[in-house]
């Protein structure tokens, strides 16, 4: 673990860690702004250009894009254009010094510049090496892989809109992130292996398998059952009610995933007898029964709002839930106390960011420093790794 000096101070878990962040665009920034928040120190090494996501504009903060700024907090930029030699060394002796290695180039990619994982690890053996790609690194390696492909291969969009229209992806890249969120818990369990015995290891990662376990009931239907799922728009296979359904202004998220929620969902709607409708007492006759069950629903929920219902239900403890835009998700998370926004640096370089998931109770989340700019810290880098390579007794190699 680095003592190199002007590394950011944080008091979190991994406070201590260097990670040499060779990764662009989505799933790796996000994976390695998730260390960055538990404490690692991430370098973030960018080719002349910089990450791609800098020019994916609009929306822009200023001149910056923000969909840039939302998953590089926290680390320090350096560019280096690997395809000089000079600039190669630099890469490679940030490897040799580093605890974790992360990188999204295509399978092989790397190995010309001798960055691969077996280059590496011969020179920093207790090395963390992930690697994220789209479809493997066997038969799969040919093909890039970028989240929609995924959403489309995977069968997620065969899955996402309504029976009767064409398939959709989701709103967000959701392979990306669920693969960052993959490569990251592979990280910490590679660390914690080194801290036992010493050696470090390749921790592979790609989108299609992160998306066919995140398909999860989806994928055991299939695997399990044999059934291949289709389109049920916002419905669910096998819960009723557990969808939108009108009110006297706008739709409800409603919730009843069991006999005792479906009895509650009856009392607060007045319709306490429907709970002990032999067609509608167990989850299985409700969802068989749908059609028939909906419009009694529907009837009684058209006598109040969403709001009203909202507060109503979830005083009784029935799952439910406006329909919100991104705006009015932020509203609620303040309204519940989950303070959703972080400003991470100071004056004109501050940014508004998301809070980090997770809270700790003894090793909070730090939030050190803004998304840099290309080659912020270029100079104090290249200085320091021209310099002699310091470690703590009894640090990793």
């Amino acid at each position: 673990m680095t003592d190199e000096p002007n590394t950011p101070v944080g008091g979190g878990p991994l406070s201590g860690v260097l990670v040499a962040d060779f990764s662009r665009i989505l799933a790796g920034p996000y994976a390695t702004m998730l260390l960055a928040d538990l404490g690692a120190d991430v370098v973030k090494v960018e080719g002349p250009a910089g990450d791609d996501t800098r020019s994916w504009t609009p929306p822009v903060r200023g001149e910056v894009s923000t969909y840039y700024l939302g998953v590089n907090r926290g680390k320090r930029s350096i560019a280096l254009d690997l395809r000089d030699e000079a600039d190669a060394e630099t890469a490679r002796e940030l490897a040799r010094r580093a605890d974790v290695l992360i990188e999204n180039f295509r399978p092989g990619g790397l190995a010309k510049y001798g960055l691969d994982h077996a280059a590496v690890r011969a020179a920093n053996p207790g090395i963390v090496y992930a690697s994220i790609s789209g479809f493997g690194s066997g038969a799969g390696a040919r093909v890039p892989g970028y989240d929609l492909m995924v959403q489309a291969m995977s069968g997620l969009m065969s899955l996402t809109g309504d029976p009767d229209g064409p398939p959709y992806r989701a709103g967000i890249s959701v392979f990306d992130v669920m693969a960052g969120n993959h490569a990251v818990i592979g990280i910490l369990a590679a660390l914690r292996h080194r801290e036992a015995t010493g050696q470090g290891q390749h921790v592979e990662v790609n989108l299609l398998s992160s998306a066919l376990t995140g398909l999860v009931n989806h994928s055991s239907a299939y695997v399990a059952g044999g059934v291949v799922p289709y389109r049920m728009g916002n419905a669910h296979p096998s819960v009723f009610p557990y969808e939108p359904l009108p009110t006297a202004d706008n739709d409800l998220i409603v919730t009843a995933a069991n006999d005792g929620q479906f009895r509650k969902l009856c009392e607060v709607l007045g319709i306490p007898e429907i709970a002990d409708d032999p067609r509608f007492a167990r989850n299985a006759d409700r969802t068989a029964r749908r059609d028939e069950l909906r419009p009694i629903l529907v009837e009684r929920l058209a006598t109040r709002g969403a709001v009203e219902w909202f507060e109503l239900l979830v005083e009784a403890g029935v799952p439910s839930g406006p329909i919100n835009t991104i705006d009015g998700g932020f509203a609620m998370a303040e309204r519940f106390g989950l303070e959703p926004v972080v400003e991470v640096g100071e004056g004109e370089r501050a940014v508004p960011t998301t809070r980090h998931p997770i809270r700790f109770s003894e090793t909070p989340v730090s939030y050190t420093l803004p998304p840099p700019e290309l080659d912020e810290h270029g100079a104090e880098l290249r200085k320091w790794l021209a310099g002699p390579a310091r470690r703590a007794e009894g640090d990793q190699a």
